[in-house]
């Protein structure tokens, strides 16, 4: 029976792989990659903002990054010309802590939220005000690079539905 079972779920990845491999390929004509691209996650970012900080030394920044895909990411890192030290912040029991990675589920979203996980800017190059926008690049483990506009809002501001952006 194990044998038995294991030809079964090999032949079930193997059926599972090919139509996400099909369906990619078909819907996708802008992929254009030689490596197939198949496996690429589709991703997008709503809701994205950054409160006002209140002085240089540091700013959070809040959004919510959704997989139309059948395949998982990770968010490995945050770029920006506003500061050379971001982080990915993940809040467990009230308290944060630096993480390497988020995953970003497939066929699900990353919610990036006041009170809860983040990417933190440390050691600001210049202190943004209401109104303004700060851009930063997503970095992913699978899917390319993401730029995202912030915008910058009161420092009460809080998102009320971030999937109605």
């Amino acid at each position: 029976m194990t044998t038995r079972t294991t030809r079964t779920l090999a032949a079930a990845l193997s059926l599972a792989a090919a139509l996400v491999i099909s369906g990619c390929s078909s819907s996708d004509s802008d992929s254009g990659s030689e490596d197939g691209a198949a496996a690429k996650p589709k991703l997008t970012v709503s809701g994205a903002f950054m409160p006002e900080p209140v002085n240089d030394k540091m700013a959070g920044a809040f959004m919510v990054i959704k997989n139309g895909s059948k395949t998982a990411d990770k968010l490995t890192g945050v770029t920006s010309s506003l500061s050379d030290d971001l982080q990915i912040h993940e809040t467990k029991d009230q308290k944060m802590q630096q993480v390497p990675s988020m995953d970003v589920p497939a066929n699900g979203e990353l919610k990036l939220e006041r009170g809860g996980d983040h990417v933190m800017f440390m050691g600001l190059k210049s202190t943004p005000k209401v109104g303004e926008k700060v851009t930063v690049e997503l970095h992913f483990e699978k899917a390319d690079p993401v730029k995202v506009e912030l915008d910058v809002k009161e420092r009460t501001y809080t998102a009320q539905n971030s999937n109605a952006h």
